[in-house]
């Protein structure tokens, strides 16, 4: 089945502790059926320091259900995804308003 949802979308969250909250997915693991979408569903984890980097308590972006997540139309208003053929080629659609995405 062809992917709704790919890595820089910009999607809305629907549902969860950052439901409204916006950002740009930035991978997709269709396996385990997540996404991990940039300043959404961000936890804390402590790291050791290193050569790289300083330690301490980093802010990380955690993977979210892709049911959970909804892409963004022009309008910026959620949206659910078609497919359509556009000539020989297969093509996303925003239902909403039917523009190519």
């Amino acid at each position: 089945m062809a992917a709704k949802l790919r890595k820089g979308d910009k999607v809305v969250v629907l549902a969860g502790k950052d439901k409204g909250k916006q950002g740009e997915i930035q991978s997709v693991d269709p396996k385990a059926n997540k996404a991990v979408v940039d300043g959404v569903n961000i936890a804390i984890r402590h790291t050791r320091q290193s050569q790289s980097n300083q330690g301490g308590r980093q802010p990380k972006a955690m993977p979210i259900d892709l049911s959970n997540l909804s892409v963004m139309d022009k309008n910026g208003k959620a949206t659910r995804v078609g497919f359509r053929m556009d000539g020989d080629k297969k093509v996303r659609f925003a239902k909403t308003t039917g523009d190519v995405i």
